[in-house]
């Protein structure tokens, strides 16, 4: 098993940047690929980006294309997601999920095993 555990959530003005960072203890990281999702009010939970074990294979949503990077640091224990150009349209409580085993890019929340406890993002117009 694998504990999650979010970090850099905040209050951006649209236009900004902020970068999450997402803490794993428990298992060997490296054995599992790491996924962001985000949930807005009265939404459903949906993917960002993931990013596979050795970090050589990333998948996006067509919507964070170009603004959002997820990288992630097997020595350290952390996935980062990086978020630039905010609009307020990315408002949302932000999750970072675990995978263990090969990833082929599913991209539902399913597809992940564990979870963390969710940082909440919110971009002012």
């Amino acid at each position: 098993q694998v504990q999650l555990v979010e970090s850099g959530g905040g209050l951006v003005q649209a236009g900004g940047s902020l970068r999450l960072s997402c803490a794993a203890s428990g298992r060997t990281f490296s054995m599992y690929a790491m996924g962001w999702f985000r949930q807005a009010p009265g939404k459903e939970r949906e993917f960002v980006l993931a990013i596979n074990r050795s970090g050589s294979s990333t998948y996006y949503a067509d919507s964070v294309k170009g603004r959002f990077t997820i990288s992630r640091d097997n020595a350290k224990n952390t996935v980062y997601l990086q978020m630039n150009s905010l609009k307020p349209e990315d408002t949302a409580v932000y999750y970072c999920a675990a995978k263990g085993g090969a990833y082929y890019g599913g991209r539902t929340p399913l597809a992940f095993d564990y979870w963390g406890q969710g940082t909440q993002v919110t971009v002012s117009s």
